[in-house]
């Protein structure tokens, strides 16, 4: 029970105040305004995932066993 208290508190607590801390710390070390960083970020996250998409099709594991598979007995 003392346990869940703990962590309600922290959860309700600590972790939005570390978050919002830390984002400040980066936008002040970075020379930035703070929406620009939220919005910079976004724009990251969003070409991550784009290429990962990308590549992630091009390096699927049943993709590449099938091409493999064909290629062998083509060649045998």
């Amino acid at each position: 029970m003392i346990a869940l208290v703990i962590y309600r508190a922290v959860a309700d607590h600590v972790v939005p105040f570390a978050v919002t801390l830390i984002t400040r710390m980066l936008a002040r070390g970075l020379d930035m305004p703070e929406p620009l960083l939220h919005s910079s970020g976004d724009y990251v996250v969003a070409r991550v995932t784009a290429f990962e998409h990308g590549v992630g099709r091009n390096l699927c594991p049943f993709r590449l066993a099938r091409l493999l598979r064909a290629w062998w007995r083509g060649w045998r």
